[in-house]
Formats: structure tokens, sequence, C-alpha cells
């Protein structure tokens, strides 16, 4: 794995202070910039990220509190997809509402997100073997962050196959303060921004994106499909959480740059860790029945990413604009 250094954490704070002053515009005007982005096509996107953004509206009076989380795992019932191959060389290997991807390589296989720690043997490990292929051939597990439903099955793969376990530094230092240690991972390899993860004929660029969490990695890499080679892009963290001002503006910030970033790289699929974001069981249940002059339904082409990244940045703008609008307010 090659190395580039970059002062992340000093290019997220300069470029979040330029951020404060581009965010113009009312809640409104920002929302509507959103689903306009969005379309038909991103519908879900657009409704769960602008949903994070906004300030909870005050509950109506005082409840009987929360029924409390089932022990346990849920029943497979509630979570199992079959896995399915994408592309020549990625593989869906994920849930019914989370993403894992297999990308096969000439070297071996990189898992990119992990689910979750009760779901990972049986999506991941099963999904490989009755795709033909090899769990022990994992390699690397890239993380795109610490929370559970993406890094709680990284443990799993480190303790039976030796995969290298993939992260940010930001969220590995998240991920000591948050995992359990059941099933939090040994700290392995620490990515900074513009990083490549190499594994035989396969690159993955990473670039550090922070705003879901402090170091969210999203990601750039080539599949093929049918030969034709393509290019991936990865939003890597899509829900706003906190409400500070400062994850707003660094979230924007990110979202402005990765998607020069996109633009650059001429990406033509966007992948989420999130399958309703980019639409992951619809466009699979369209290549059961893909005719050979068919294009893969995952092929959406440059603009659709670019407005996928607008989508989720102007959700970012209007929560900003909701919540210092809601902070001046209080402080009168």
């Amino acid at each position: 794995m090659t190395k580039t250094f970059v002062l992340a954490a000093v290019m997220a704070v300069a470029t979040a202070t330029a951020g404060a002053q581009q965010v113009t515009g009312t809640v409104d005007s920002h929302l509507a910039a959103a689903k306009a982005a969005a379309g038909a096509q991103f519908t879900a996107l657009e409704g769960r990220v602008c949903e994070s953004a906004l300030p909870a509206p005050a509950p109506a009076g005082r409840g009987g509190g929360g029924g409390g989380r089932q022990a346990g795992p849920p029943p497979a019932s509630q979570w199992h997809v079959e896995p399915a191959k994408v592309f020549d060389n990625l593989y869906f290997v994920g849930m019914t509402d989370w993403s894992a991807w297999a990308l096969t390589t000439s070297q071996g296989i990189i898992v990119i997100d992990t689910i979750f720690d009760y779901s990972v043997e049986d999506e991941v490990v099963n999904g490989l073997k009755k795709l033909g292929l090899n769990p022990a051939d994992i390699k690397y597990a890239l993380v795109s962050h610490a929370h559970t439903d993406h890094i709680g099955g990284a443990k799993y793969l480190q303790d039976h196959f030796g995969a290298r376990v993939v992260m940010s530094k930001e969220d590995w230092d998240v991920s000591d303060r948050t995992i359990p240690e059941r099933i939090r991972p040994k700290r392995d390899i620490e990515v900074r921004d513009g990083d490549k993860l190499t594994l035989g004929d396969t690159t993955i660029t990473m670039y550090v994106t922070p705003g879901h969490t402090p170091g969210t990695i999203s990601s750039i890499y080539q599949v093929k499909d049918r030969g034709t080679a393509h290019t991936v892009a990865t939003w890597g963290g899509t829900t706003i959480q906190g409400g500070k001002p400062e994850t707003f503006l660094s979230y924007i910030a990110s979202a402005e740059r990765y998607r020069e970033i996109v633009r650059k790289s001429g990406a033509d699929i966007v992948l989420s860790n999130h399958t309703a974001y980019d639409n992951t069981h619809a466009n699979i249940a369209k290549l059961a029945t893909r005719k050979p002059t068919d294009r893969n339904p995952f092929v959406v082409g440059s603009a659709a990413i670019l407005r996928y990244i607008t989508t989720a940045e102007e959700c970012a703008k209007a929560g900003y604009v909701a919540t210092t609008k809601l902070a001046a307010s209080t402080s009168r």
C-alpha cells in the first residue's frame, strides 16, 4: 500500500472555513435544490439525508419512553438477501439495507465494508462461496467508517482469514472509543488522504471526506463489465449526524471536493454502502433479465453521480442554515 502524506486535518479546517462563507440561501431553497438534483433517481438519498440534516421537531409531550432493543441480533429473515455478481470483478455480498462489496483482483479479494458482526459470515463468507469464490482469498477489508453497520464484521474477517483492515486514522480513533471490544478489529492500516490500496491488478484511491464521521473514506476504483472498463465512485458516509455547524461545514467541504475528484476521474458508477441510496436491489433485479445489448443498470454516467453528491451537499446546506438560524434565535 503506497502512502501519500497529506495534512488532511488542516485541509479540512481550511475548507470548512471557506465553506462557511459560501452557504447562502434559505432552508427551503436548499431543500428544493436537493430535490431537483435527486430527480426521480435518488429520492431515497434525498429523503434520508435531508431528514438527518434538519433539526428534529420538539416532542409534543412527555412520552413513556422507547420500547427497548430486542436481545440479540434480528432474525435472518429480516436482513438476508442472496449475493449477486454485478460486474466482471465486483460482487454484492450485503444485506437488505446495508451493502458490502467484494472486489476481485489477480491476487485476491478486497471486501469494501463488512456489515454487522452477526451477518458477515452469512452474507460475505457464505455469499462468496455461493458465487464460486473463496473467502480465504480475502486480503483486505476496507471500512468506509467506524459505525457498527460497516465495521461490525471486520474483526471476523481479520480473525478468520487474516484480512488486513483498512480505515482512516480518525475513524480508528472513533472505533477505539465506540466499538465494543468483542467486535472491534485490531488497529491495522491507517489511511491518509489520497492513499492508494493496490492488490494485484487493481488499485483503490481513497480520500478522507469528513462529515458523516471524522474520517469517512470515499473511494475511486475501476471495474469491468463484459470486458469494458468503468470507474466507480463511492461516497463513504451519507447521513449527517450530530447537528453541529462545524459538522455541516465539514460535510459540505468534503462533498464539494469529492465532486471535483469524481469529475476528474470520469467515474460513471456510483455505489453506496446503503442499498436504497444507489438503488442496489432494483439494479440487481434488472441484471437478472439483462440482454446482451443492454447497458449495466449500475452504469449511470458522470452527470448522475455529480447530482448524487450535490443532493447530499444541498441537504447539508439546508441543515447548516436551519441549525445556525435556530442557534441564533435561542441565544436571544
